[in-house]
């Protein structure tokens, strides 16, 4: 029983971090402007 009591808690806790990390994130919205053009003529060189 100690043992079942002890996972059930290990698991509870590995969950607890997981929201907590998911919920501070590190993503956000990618940007919407710039990124990649194409250079022509004296942008060359």
């Amino acid at each position: 029983m100690k043992t079942i009591r002890r996972a059930l808690v290990a698991v509870g806790l590995a969950g607890l971090v997981a929201a907590v990390l998911r919920a501070r994130g590190t993503g956000g919205t990618p940007p919407t402007a710039g990124g990649w053009r194409e250079l022509s003529g004296p942008e060359l060189q």
